[in-house]
């Protein structure tokens, strides 16, 4: 069982809005900067045409604890951005991974 201070290893998936994936590269650029000051590392970072229903973009990152990546939710500078991430971005699915 995970406990609160166990790593956090996550995969994101993100579909963006029609005529959108500029924006949503922009504004994950905004976002994505604010990971290090919270524990985080961004692993990978890939991005696509996002044909045939694929997502945009897919990250793959590392928090150094549950709380850590809390703190990254939180972040007043990441919830100011609420409606441009509306704007551009259409889903979002996130799941834990494991790193081999």
């Amino acid at each position: 069982m995970a406990s609160e201070d166990d790593e956090v290893q996550l995969c994101c998936l993100l579909w963006a809005n029609d005529r959108e994936a500029v924006g949503l590269t922009e504004y994950e650029d905004r976002v994505l900067a604010l990971v290090p000051e919270h524990g985080g590392q961004v692993v990978q970072r890939a991005l696509s045409d996002g044909r045939d229903g694929q997502p945009h973009e897919v990250q793959l990152f590392r928090f150094a604890s549950q709380q850590m990546l809390d703190s990254y939710l939180a972040d007043p500078r990441r919830a100011s951005l609420a409606a441009e991430r509306d704007r551009v971005i259409k889903r979002t699915e996130v799941f834990p991974i494991r790193f081999p």
